[in-house]
């Protein structure tokens, strides 16, 4: 990845997350018109960062602190709307340190590592992995209609070695993978393949694979 790459990455992130503001973020969304890759990187973030809000448990502010909101606002009536938006922004910042706080206390903070295709070239799966490379995540950018009869198998496939298992997925949500002591490093393929139900029964790839991607 290139420096300009690596900016437009850095902007996608921001754009998802909401920080991006003014004329940098109307800047930015018109680019999203004519840059294709500029538009899925944008989705992929969206993807990663939308599992954050569901692990925030909600908390009800105490009493106390409605009321001193509420007596440090003006008293007039003309000013209603006002103390509307005014709780509006504080919910908002409510909100906004519980992201950045979720953020930071992640055990395992997870980096995009590549992103699997169908056959058709279309980005289909987001691969993420922590700084060790000893935990995946695969969150599919859409959902995917599997048979009960089947599953999706996630394959490792180093350079000139034979597949190695990952685990099965969740067609449908994100999926944490361990790796344990099967290292991630070097050369080699991603692929996903379609397997009976609970994984292939000779240890290898035995169904068609339908999404791959270079490590």
């Amino acid at each position: 990845m290139n420096d300009r790459q690596q900016r437009d990455d850095a902007l996608a992130a921001e754009y998802a997350l909401g920080t991006l503001s003014g004329l940098a973020r109307l800047r930015f969304a018109r680019r999203l018109h004519t840059e294709p890759e500029l538009a899925a990187s944008v989705a992929r973030w969206q993807t990663l960062l939308a599992g954050l809000d569901s692990q925030l448990a909600p908390i009800t502010p105490p009493e106390k602190v409605w009321k001193k909101i509420t007596l440090s606002l003006p008293e007039k009536p003309v000013v209603q709307a006002k103390r509307s938006y005014a709780g509006w922004m504080v919910a908002a910042s409510i909100a906004a340190i519980a992201l950045i706080v979720q953020l930071v206390l992640q055990p395992a903070t997870l980096s995009p590592l590549t992103v699997l295709s169908d056959t058709q070239h279309r980005e289909q799966w987001v691969v993420s992995a922590d700084n060790k490379l000893k935990q995946l995540s695969l969150t599919p950018l859409h959902p995917i209609a599997v048979a009960s009869s089947n599953s999706l198998e996630l394959w490792l496939i180093p350079a000139g070695k034979t597949p190695i298992s990952l685990g099965l997925l969740n067609s449908n949500t994100a999926t944490a993978i361990a790796l344990n002591d099967r290292e991630l490093t070097g050369t080699g393929i991603i692929a996903i393949s379609l397997e009976p139900q609970g994984g292939s029964p000779t240890g290898q790839p035995t169904g068609p694979v339908l999404y791959s991607g270079q490590l």
